[in-house]
């Protein structure tokens, strides 16, 4: 009776316990997670600044002060990140101002983050910035940053703060030249001016940020960029945003008039990019975009340091990925698009 009793009483408590249990230890933060593939980790989402830049909005430094490189080589280290492939922070509002001004500070951009390459070479690669709603801007300066700076590619937000989506005509120039070179495109989120402020209850950055991967991801495809540009590669953050748990529904809205642009149905279309695990490591994501794309697809990132690496890599071993696909993610597919860092 008396063994019967405490094991009532340790069932109980058990349960209780796991009732009151945080719900980041349910989800797998309490693991530790240790690399996988050899070599290390490829981080493609980390964010870079030059000191001082740009006084704009947007969310910047996610209270961790000023970016410098030891400071990111510190976190690399760390995290066993071997190689970080820089891209600037949240500056759409900079950069995209669609003045000289842009074009200099696309400049000042590009140049500090070849100087991190060039003096870590090893250690980072670089996506280098274009002012985008300018044209002839961004052709120069993607000729100057691939000829010149020796980029890994460029990076582009999801619309160019003008009120156009990377699928509009008057940007067609830009993907004529990236088509030509074959290049990789990295799109990182900023919110429209459209959909910021819109005082229900959040910040645009609770929410805005992923839907807003999904509308520039849409504009590509309906508008057929990624149909006459083949050899463009794009990669998206966050595992995707809203993109993956709304595929289905956008494959039985697509406009029938736009079909030429995808010969084998949309999902195939959106199989074909890429898709960083930067801060969507939770399990709700995850299985939405692993439904979606096969692992060949999925690319290491942490949004650092907007976000702390430990919000993406705490949740990695809750997911339940092989030994094989924890590797793809980790490293190998990145050094099929960066062969260079191929160790």
């Amino acid at each position: 009776m008396n063994s019967r009793r405490e094991f009532i009483i340790k069932t109980l408590t058990a349960t209780g316990a796991c009732a009151i249990a945080p719900s980041s230890t349910l989800f797998g933060q309490g693991q530790t997670y240790k690399p996988t593939a050899k070599g290390g980790l490829i981080d493609v989402h980390h964010h870079h600044q030059p000191p001082g830049f740009g006084l704009g909005g947007g969310q910047r430094g996610g209270g961790r002060g000023a970016w410098t490189v030891q400071q990111s080589i510190e976190q690399m280290d760390k995290f066993g990140i071997a190689v970080a492939i820089l891209s600037l922070t949240q500056m759409g509002d900079v950069i995209y101002d669609n003045t000289p001004k842009g074009r200099a500070a696309a400049r000042t951009v590009n140049e500090f983050g070849a100087k991190c390459m060039q003096d870590y070479p090893k250690r980072f690669g670089l996506f280098a910035s274009i002012p985008f709603p300018d044209v002839e801007g961004s052709l120069k300066e993607i000729e100057y940053a691939y000829d010149t700076l020796k980029c890994d590619g460029i990076s582009i937000y999801t619309n160019d703060n003008q009120g156009h989506w990377p699928g509009d005509p008057k940007l067609e120039p830009i993907w004529k030249e990236l088509g030509r070179r074959n290049a990789i495109l990295y799109m990182h989120p900023w919110v429209p001016g459209c959909c910021n402020n819109l005082n229900y209850g959040a910040s645009s950055f609770m929410n805005e940020i992923d839907f807003e991967t999904t509308r520039a991801v849409t504009s590509f495809i309906t508008n057929g960029v990624l149909f006459r540009y083949r050899g463009l590669r794009l990669i998206t953050a966050h595992s995707g945003g809203t993109l993956p748990v709304l595929a289905g529904r956008m494959k039985d809205r697509y406009p029938a008039d736009k079909n030429q642009y995808i010969p084998d149905g949309l999902w195939a279309e959106l199989q074909k990019l890429y898709y960083d695990c930067a801060h969507a490591t939770y399990k709700m994501p995850w299985a939405a975009l692993t439904t979606l794309v096969p692992p060949t697809q999925y690319l290491f990132g942490t949004d650092y340091s907007p976000e702390p690496i430990e919000s993406t890599v705490n949740l990695i071993p809750s997911l339940g990925m092989s030994r094989d696909v924890l590797e793809m993610l980790e490293r190998k597919n990145a050094e099929r698009l960066f062969p260079r860092f191929k160790v």
